[in-house]
């Protein structure tokens, strides 16, 4: 779709009954209202449709909760779950007496973000390619009471149920702890599954490539191919949704938590990104790793404020079970072209078009519009600034000295961390007006309500340890 006469003549050709609009909330949560299709005109996607934003947390007041949803025509696409014919549309909100974008709207912010690289003069398009791992369990319980606090997850094909006993025989065939990347079918089971996933998402018009089994135990990714950052965002919250649904309707539970069992390799999303301006890679050079001095200050821009971005990259408290030191998560504020251990790599290339930085550190509890939005401004007030991320760290990381190691900074060990971070460091935030003071301090209390409930809860492993001390 390309503009709003297209997608009323797509509503009467394809016989569409209704029309679903979609937004995303602070937390990275996709939200809809379903409308039916003969009220669907031009005038009504022109003009927009009103709501209650009150009931969205982190949004506004019950005395001045009306806003507007504005759908994106250009974003339509058929919702290939819902029994009736629906067409969906991606929204962004604005004030309905002005007409100025909401200014704590996670879509508005990632478009400003877009508005802004041009306005810098530093480029005109921005590329963002999200690689979200998730996990898949046939069984998931959790309670959280005064007086109980447990969770167990289960999956007939988790390394931990080899000596379970099945009605129908136990075949034997999985990977081990660790051993998920990534052996062919018996072992990989889930290979049906990721293909309609896949399949699901390219009937959509996604732009995907492959799928495979991840290292850790019910543990997955597919692939998606990069896009505009605005753009990108919305993909990324059509992936959400399709892994979820095609898992439902296997009888499964998909979930982008970061760290959903303990003893295996957590879930991250690696972000890839470029920037390009009249047509030519802006990454592309002479430096390190074929790069120019743009991609290296980019890179600066990204280590310098790595740990106030990672308040909107690694935004849950379940995020920094994954980032721990000593481990194969990407903890360390360095970069380079030839491990994966750092926070940043730059992937090889042999085409300049296909230079790019590789962010590792966030992961996909994040909200893909801010978490794209900032990781973009960083990075361009690393070039506008000239910021030096120093020389390139080219050993493993892993098996340095401890002197060498402790020489080298970290992104954040705790949500409570990231958020005095941001507070502390979030004027590279506000350039552009892309996000304003108001947004983040609206974030940061909604998240500093999810560090109040994770610190107050005694965990199961504390009784463990110190209940008969």
């Amino acid at each position: 779709m390309s503009d709003n006469k297209s997608v009323v003549a797509m509503i009467k050709d394809e016989e569409i009954e209704y029309v679903d609009i979609r937004f995303t909330d602070p937390r990275g949560k996709l939200q809809h209202v379903t409308v039916i299709a003969d009220e669907v005109d031009e005038d009504f996607l022109e003009e927009g449709f009103m709501f209650d934003g009150s009931s969205i947390a982190g949004w506004k007041a019950i005395n001045e909760s009306d806003m507007k949803l504005m759908p994106d025509a250009d974003s339509a696409y058929l919702d290939p779950f819902y029994a009736e014919k629906t067409l969906c549309l991606h929204c962004s909100i604005v004030e309905p007496d002005t007409g100025e974008d909401y200014g704590r709207d996670p879509r508005s912010t990632a478009e400003r973000a877009e508005a802004y690289l041009i306005s810098s003069g530093i480029g005109d398009t921005s590329y963002f390619g999200p690689e979200a791992e998730f996990f898949l369990f046939d069984d998931v319980k959790f309670s959280n009471s005064i007086n109980k606090v447990g969770y167990e997850v289960d999956a007939a094909d988790a390394s931990w149920n080899t000596g379970t006993d099945y009605e129908m025989g136990n075949m034997g065939h999985r990977p081990g702890v660790k051993g998920g990347y990534f052996p062919v079918n018996p072992t990989d089971a889930a290979v049906d599954l990721r293909s309609e996933m896949l399949s699901t998402m390219k009937r959509m018009g996604m732009k995907v490539d492959k799928h495979h089994h991840e290292v850790a135990s019910c543990q997955h990714e597919l692939g998606l191919i990069f896009g505009s950052l605005t753009k990108q965002a919305d993909e990324l919250q059509k992936y959400k949704y399709v892994i979820h649904n095609v898992a439902h309707a296997y009888g499964k539970s998909a979930t982008f938590m970061p760290k959903p069992i303990a003893g295996d390799n957590g879930t991250g999303m690696h972000v890839n990104m470029s920037i390009w301006k009249d047509g030519k890679p802006l990454f592309a050079g002479d430096k390190y790793a074929d790069l120019s001095d743009e991609a290296l200050w980019f890179i600066g821009g990204i280590l310098k404020h790595a740990k106030a971005l990672n308040a909107f990259t690694n935004p849950s408290t379940n995020s920094y079970k994954r980032l721990i030191p000593g481990f194969e998560a990407p903890v360390l504020r360095a970069y380079s072209a030839r491990n994966r251990s750092g926070c940043v790599r730059i992937p090889w290339a042999e085409s300049p078009k296909a230079k790019r930085v590789e962010a590792r550190f966030p992961d996909p509890s994040s909200n893909p519009y801010l978490c794209f939005a900032a990781l973009l401004m960083a990075g361009l007030d690393g070039i506008k600034n000239k910021i030096d991320p120093g020389p390139a760290n080219d050993k493993d990381l892993y098996d340095l000295p401890p002197e060498e190691l402790a020489e080298i900074p970290t992104v954040c060990a705790s949500l409570r961390e990231a958020l005095t971070e941001l507070e502390a460091d979030h004027e590279f935030l506000l350039a552009g007006d892309v996000f304003s003071k108001d947004q983040i301090e609206g974030y940061m209390e909604l998240k500093w309500e999810e560090v109040y409930a994770y610190e107050h809860t005694p965990h199961p492993i504390e009784f463990q340890m110190y209940y008969s001390c």
